[in-house]
């Protein structure tokens, strides 16, 4: 997701609140918010797999490799 598009889902947002949108409008915003919520959900599995912790007896287990794999679809 580039700034151009998060600027147009804002653009499309405060002209649903003046004047409205039309249905072509209305099905484009759709379509960049739900590729904004997807571009937020790879991004935060991608923070979540790439922490690790470390265990009272010194050991680390990488959260990403024990968990990720089993919540890594969409």
């Amino acid at each position: 997701m580039n700034q151009k598009d998060i600027d147009r889902i804002n653009e499309l947002y405060h002209k649903s609140k003046s004047v409205g949108l039309t249905d072509a409008e209305a099905a484009e915003q759709k379509k960049l918010r739900r590729d904004y919520v997807l571009a937020i959900r790879r991004n935060l599995r991608g923070e979540l797999n790439n922490i690790s912790i470390q265990n009272e007896d010194g050991s680390i287990t990488n959260l990403g490799e024990k968990y990720g794999k089993k919540y890594s679809s969409n």
